[in-house]
């Protein structure tokens, strides 16, 4: 079957997909691209996969295959030239585990906190926490930023501050310019916890008085600060040295 019509009820549920409360209220996600179809059906994550009726698709899926229209594609896609296969995901749920721990507060820009999701994998973070008001992990920007790597992480969502509370033999640090500790001083223990804050304001106080240690990474006085994502990194390769 052929899939012409943006008005069939099948790929209005699908579009639907876009808006951050039908992929809570449905527990499925959108990835664009051969590559992140492959990664999902690696984890048997993939519900459907949409395939423009010009393309040839040779992946064998444990999934629905539907082929559709180009005018279809451009549809769901969220990109300006759309991609020749669409999948749609079930959400894939975390838990709270390991010895590294990394929770993330109010970070806002998707591209940020995909390229943290990738360096946490590259140096052997076992769970990212999110807080609530953090972007979006299914935002398709955040999405395509992981390149994959969304579907290997153990991540979760939850209240930083109840978190923290839970961690209660963790070693517990927050970024903070001002009275923190020098990154290349610290020896890490072996169960820690890290918190990198949002972009403009960095970590919330309420989330800073549950820490038990503060650092910096130290920089000449040309650079006022790093992005987030670049702090995160160097961080973690240290914590992972």
């Amino acid at each position: 079957m052929l899939y012409s019509s943006i008005e069939n009820s099948k790929i209005k549920d699908i579009n639907k997909l876009k808006i951050k409360k039908e992929r809570d209220k449905q527990g499925l996600f959108l990835i664009e691209g051969e590559h992140l179809i492959k990664e999902a059906n690696k984890y048997h994550l993939l519900k459907k996969v949409l395939v423009d009726e010009s393309y040839t698709f040779d992946e064998e899926v444990d999934a629905e295959v539907m082929t559709c229209s180009s005018k279809v594609m451009k549809f769901l896609s969220e990109l300006d030239t759309p991609s020749k296969v669409i999948g749609v995901c079930k959400k894939s749920l975390g838990e709270l585990k390991g010895n590294r721990i990394l929770l993330l507060d109010n970070i806002q820009d998707p591209g940020n906190l995909g390229t943290i999701i990738r360096s946490s994998l590259a140096f052997n973070v076992d769970t990212i926490v999110l807080s609530k008001d953090t972007v979006d992990l299914y935002n398709p920007k955040v999405v395509r930023a992981t390149q994959g790597m969304l579907f290997k992480q153990n991540i979760i969502v939850s209240d930083l501050r109840e978190c923290l509370n839970t961690l209660e033999d963790y070693t517990k640090y927050a970024t903070k310019v001002d009275g923190g500790e020098n990154l290349d001083d610290i020896k890490f223990e072996d169960k820690v916890a890290i918190v990198m804050g949002n972009e403009g304001n960095g970590v919330s106080n309420g989330v800073l008085s549950l820490c038990d240690k503060y650092l910096y990474i130290k920089m000449n006085s040309s650079v006022e600060s790093l992005n987030v994502a670049v702090a995160a990194s160097i961080i973690l390769y240290e914590l992972d040295k």
